[in-house]
């Protein structure tokens, strides 16, 4: 099956949702999280998600901390905070305006 690139602007958006669903997870766990919702039609490069995920660091949407995965390796685990939250609240409604606005323009007759 073809994989897409994530649409410009939804990779917070998703980060955040993985998280708020997720409770703490690694890089990896996030990008398998939504390629398996998106029902493998969402590919995460790992050149996208690692650079936003250390700006929603630095953002306090998130934090991180080093642990060990089942596979006995080495990773950054990160976890949603209020803030996070609250900006999921944000990202959801911006999206929802913009997805309504593309439909009534592609609609239009």
């Amino acid at each position: 099956m073809h994989k897409d690139e994530i649409p410009p602007g939804t990779l917070y958006l998703l980060i955040l949702k993985a998280l708020a669903r997720g409770g703490e997870l690694h890089g990896y766990e996030i990008a398998r999280w939504i390629e398996h919702v998106s029902q493998e039609v969402l590919q995460v490069e790992e050149g996208s998600l690692y650079p936003a995920l250390q700006r929603m660091l630095i953002k306090g949407w998130i934090k991180a901390k080093w642990g060990v995965t089942v596979a006995n390796r080495r990773a950054r685990y990160y976890r949603l905070t209020p803030l996070g939250q609250k900006q999921l609240e944000v990202e959801i409604s911006l999206f929802e305006r913009v997805v309504a606005a593309i439909t009534r323009a592609i609609q239009t007759a």
